[in-house]
Formats: C-alpha cells, structure tokens, sequence
C-alpha cells in the first residue's frame, strides 16, 4: 500500500499561501481521482483542491482556518490504485470557482446596456461519471461529507437534487447544503415568530438567525468580509479624491446602434459599450502614463503593460475583476472578444488566476444600475478607477457655424477616484478629459476590421 502526499499547488505568482475554509473528505473516507478534497481561500480567489491519487484519505494535516503556503503537504492518500495524477496547479486541475477579487467597490458591474451580453443564463448540472452517487435515479455527484450531512439531517435524495449547488458544475457543496438546512428552520416571519435556533452539524452557530419579524441578524460570509476589509484597507492607504466629467457620447451611442446587429451576425455575440470604454481608457493610459502606476514606499513603479480590470457583479452580490491584458494593443474586434469572453467565465466560475492578475487600471458601470454618478474605492495597488454611469437623452447646447442651437443627446458622466498622494488634480483631470475627448470624438462612419 503507497502513501501520497496531497501538496497545495501553485495558484499564480503572487499568491504564496491560502487558508483551509473548509474539507470535503473526511478521515477514512473513500476519494476517487480528482475528487475535490478541500476548499481554500486565498485575498483573490477561492478553488477547491483535488485528489492527485486514487484510495482512502488517511490524515488531514491542517484544521480549516489554518494558513498552509503553496508547496507544503496538506493531507495523506493511501491507494493500491496506480491512479496517480501528476501534481496539479490550480490553473490546470479541475476547480474553477469564482476566482473573486474583492479589492473594489461593491456597487459595481461591467456593463452599461439593457441588451446586457453578461446575462448569462445558469449552467446545466453536469453528470459525473464517479461511482460516489446518492442512491437516487440522479447521476449527481455528492461528496461523502455532503451526504453524511444530508443522512444526520434526514434530508431525503429528491430534496437534494432540488439545492442549487455553487461548486464545479453546481457541484452542492458543505456551505450549499448547511445553508439549505439553515433556510428549513424559518418559520414564517410575518407572524413575527423568530427562526429556529438550530446548530449545524459542525457545532457552529446558524449563519442567520431572526430577534423578531422586524430584524434580521445575517453573519457576514468569508468573502464579504473580505471586501469590507479590502475596501477600509484602500481608504487607508490612499489619499482618494474624485473628478467628475459628464460628456456628449451621441456619437459612439447612433456607431453602436447601427452596427450592433451586424455585428452579432458576423461575431456570434453582442457588442456592449464595455469595450469601447476599455479602449477610450486604454488609449488615455498610454497618453498619461503616470496614470498607469503603482507606489512601493517612496517608489514610483511605473507599469509598461496596460492592463485594464473590469468590474464584474454577480447575482450573489459578489465581484469578480478580470483583467484586459495590454488593452492598448488590441484592435476593437479583439477587445470585444476578450471582454465577452471574461464575462462568460465569471460568470460560469471559469475564471483562472491568469485572468484576475496583473491589473494596472479598473473601469466599472454604475450605468447599469441606472446609476448616473459615483466615488468608486481604488483598487489597490492601483492609483486610479473610473466609473461610468447612465447614457440619458438630454437637452444639450450644439455650437454650429450659424450660431448655437440646442439639441437632444446622449450624456453620460465620467466619475474617477485616484490616489492624491502620486495623482495631483491636473494629471488626473487631464487624464479623465482625455477619454471624454475620445469618447465624445468617436468615428460615426467607423468601419470593423
């Protein structure tokens, strides 16, 4: 019988360890190949961590909350199988989660168009092939500690497949599951009655609990902690302030109108104003390139790659911040590809760390929630976020060589918080009007590829 040691694998250059938040396997317990082991976290994503062997998990290392570092061992596999995989990363192995990145403002999404192209619909349970099933007419796959916890909860096979599951192909995880149960205990609250203090299985306090019919005491989960920590930890490092523009986008809005269905036709996806502003800004970058920056101490690191993040929300309120890379050399075919396809892997919990690392500069819609104006929180290290909100027909004085008229246009406003300690007023509003210059000068006759 051999004895394998479960390593946590790299997940990207600047992530050197990660905390246990949760195991799916316990000690004794069966695994198959690829299996999810354990959940764990990191200030970027959280992913799951599969079995690299076949057999019987013999030990777990660490207790979840510890902090384990990339390379150590996290738990021992025993196997007579010569099922072996090679040592996964969390790129390559099977464990897309959301890959969230939570140093940014949570009012925030990608978007500014009700033909929203990131309204992607929910994703079909997958079945697994593995022989670890519930005894159901399902092929769902359960782990052995989902379906310990269904057993002491008497929770019947055809109310499980009725959770929705947020883990690798709506995989039900622990946290799905206990939140289920959670739910079970309410009783009905607009006769004032307060929810059943029920214990979950693990001996921890409810995730909510209700005082009365009035209020509701909800526990903040690991990741919304993590935003409100990332969003005070911004605020005290940078020096924010915030210029505002508001700027006459008729002509980009009629370009748009008039290309958008040819342009599904030839593409096979919609194009949304997102990648007109990421290249409106990637523009302005490489024209202010100490907009393009970060600090370390009482050093300026100037960045040659402009890499530009776009805020995206989720329905579970959650942000994920994938990352253009060298927005500045695509043409808007490419950016348009690159957006929508960003878009559809967070959404579909595909997104790697690749995809979330190396941002140099975040663009972020209020728009999209009919939002006009806004002050967004930067996203450190960065030194600057722009927001852009709601497109409104508005009166709007139009200068003509007869004199000046008033007309109706689509405005918008240009909303920017930078870090006042390396961005004084001048660069930064120079900055700001320049990608009004190039929005509001876009090419109406502008012809694609």
């Amino acid at each position: 019988m051999a004895q394998f040691e479960l390593i946590l694998p790299k997940m990207g250059e600047s992530v050197a360890e990660a905390t246990i938040t949760s195991w799916l396997v316990n000690e004794g317990d069966p695994i198959e190949l690829e299996d999810a082991v354990l959940e764990i976290a990191t200030d970027k994503v959280d992913s799951e961590v599969p079995a690299t062997a076949k057999g019987t998990l013999l030990k777990q290392l660490f207790k979840v909350g510890d902090v384990v570092k990339v390379g150590e061992a996290l738990a021992i596999i025993t196997t007579n199988s010569s099922e072996v995989a090679e040592e996964p990363t969390i790129e390559s192995a099977k464990t897309e989660k959301p890959a969230i990145k939570v140093e940014d403002d949570i009012f925030e999404s990608v978007s500014n168009d009700e033909e929203n192209a990131l309204n992607i619909p929910s994703i079909p349970i997958v079945k697994d092939s593995s022989n670890n099933k519930t005894n159901t007419s399902s092929d769902r796959f359960y782990s052995p500690l989902v379906k310990s916890i269904a057993k002491k909860e008497g929770i019947r096979n055809e109310e499980l497949e009725s959770i929705l599951g947020s883990g690798k192909n709506n995989r039900l995880t622990k946290t799905d599951l206990l939140n289920h149960i959670e739910n079970r205990g309410t009783i009905n609250k607009t006769q004032g009655t307060p929810l059943r203090k029920e214990t979950k299985p693990d001996g921890s306090k409810p995730i909510a609990k209700s005082i009365s019919g009035e209020i509701e005491i909800i526990e903040m989960d690991r990741m919304r902690k993590l935003i409100a920590e990332n969003m005070i930890k911004s605020k005290q490092i940078s020096a924010h302030v915030t210029s505002m523009l508001e700027v006459d986008v008729t002509n980009m809005v009629l370009w748009r109108n008039k290309t958008k269905d040819d342009f599904q036709k030839k593409q096979g996806y919609k194009i949304t104003f997102t990648p007109l502003f990421v290249e409106a800004v990637a523009k302005a970058l490489r024209d202010f390139p100490m907009i393009n920056i970060s600090i370390d101490g009482d050093k300026i690191i100037v960045k040659k790659d402009i890499n530009v993040g776009i805020a995206v929300a989720l329905p579970t309120g959650n942000l994920i911040v994938p990352v253009v890379k060298n927005a500045d050399e695509l043409n808007l075919i490419g950016l348009a590809k690159v957006t929508n396809n960003l878009a559809v892997k967070a959404r579909n919990n595909k997104l790697t760390f690749d995809d979330i690392e190396g941002g140099t500069f975040t663009l972020t819609n209020i728009g999209t929630f009919g939002n006009a104006i806004g002050t967004p929180i930067i996203n450190q290290p960065e030194v600057a976020i722009m927001s852009t909100g709601l497109i409104q027909k508005k009166p709007a004085v139009i200068e003509t060589p007869q004199g000046d008229t008033i007309g109706i246009r689509h405005m918008m406003f240009l909303s920017m918080s930078y870090d006042h300690r390396v961005v004084d007023g001048m660069l930064g509003g120079s900055f700001l009007r320049r990608v009004g210059d190039y929005l509001e000068n876009y090419d109406i006759n502008r012809q694609l590829g």
